[in-house]
């Protein structure tokens, strides 16, 4: 494992992909976000995944992303995760490379998914040369089935990149599999850190051992799932049960309107602006960005 290593604790807000109006990716956008996001106390940002568009953006402009961010965020308690997966694992390897020269704190990639692998073995050889060009800096792998379809067994990988990974930390485990869970969290008496990824249960995860968690929700709530987490540490569970079903609420309003899409106009609506979704990913019409205006009015989430 990694000698600088740190666990990272707390809240890490998936962050979205700042588009203009005409596509292009706006970085004046980033500084407001992390303004945003310090002050709702997450503890981390992890840039150029899932909600940041990762597989609708060039190269160049994961690496633009991962620049400003870096800068934005020198001085700051955040920290900086980069996600660095794709489906070409010489981009992946570069773009490794690329977070740690610019002084990421760790770098986390998801499995090649168009050809998949189809065994941990060789799961574990398409991470090498990603994680190889890392230097120390923690490796984390992001396991999200629904999205890669690649569903090999967790605990298994970690087994065998123990001895292939020696800067793997964990995973970023997006993967309602709760018995793989508890054998990842448990194996090698506990040494891997097991970064949460499924905003809905969080409360189900962090009773199981969980403590840090990774989630495009904790863009717009993430008070809510603090308080969640603060009720469940004193015992009272009805309160944090209560907290946790408000957010999965919040979560289902967006996601009616196409769940990315609306919370990039809710965080334009909050001062902002983050444009809206690139293809194959379909944005607001005017009518639709009327009544999800309301509803976001209506459940407090924008003034």
């Amino acid at each position: 494992m990694s000698a600088n290593w740190e666990r990272m604790t707390g809240l890490i807000a998936a962050t979205p992909t700042p588009f203009d109006a005409e596509g292009q990716v706006a970085l004046g956008s980033i500084e407001p976000l992390a303004e945003q996001l310090s002050a709702s106390g997450v503890a981390a940002v992890f840039v150029c995944g899932t909600t940041g568009e990762c597989s609708s953006l060039t190269v160049e402009e994961r690496r633009q992303v991962t620049q400003r961010w870096r800068d934005v965020l020198r001085g700051s308690a955040l920290r900086l995760v980069v996600h660095v997966g794709s489906n070409c694992l010489a981009d992946s390897a570069a773009l490794a490379a690329h977070a740690a020269a610019v002084g990421a704190d760790a770098v986390a990639a998801l499995t090649p998914h168009y050809f998949k692998p189809r065994d941990v073995e060789t799961l574990v050889q398409c991470m090498r040369p990603i994680a190889s060009q890392c230097g120390e800096l923690p490796f984390y792998f992001y396991d999200i089935p629904s999205m890669t379809g690649v569903g090999l067994s967790m605990p298994k990988f970690l087994d065998l990149a123990a001895h292939e990974l020696p800067n793997l930390v964990g995973l970023k485990f997006t993967n309602t599999d709760m018995t793989a869970l508890q054998h990842c969290l448990q194996a090698s008496d506990a040494a891997w850190e097991i970064l949460w990824g499924v905003d809905e249960v969080l409360l189900a995860a962090w009773a199981l051992g969980v403590r840090g968690a990774v989630g495009s929700s904790y863009n717009f709530t993430a008070p809510l799932y603090l308080q969640a987490l603060e009720a469940a540490e004193r015992g009272d569970l009805l309160t944090a049960r209560q907290h946790q079903y408000q957010a999965v609420e919040r979560i289902e309003l967006l996601a009616r309107y196409g769940y990315l899409a609306a919370l990039k106009y809710c965080l334009s609506c909050r001062g902002v602006p983050m444009g809206s979704v690139r293809l194959p990913m379909n944005g607001l019409t005017a009518e639709t960005q009327h009544h999800l205006h309301h509803e976001l009015l209506a459940a407090g989430l924008i003034d």
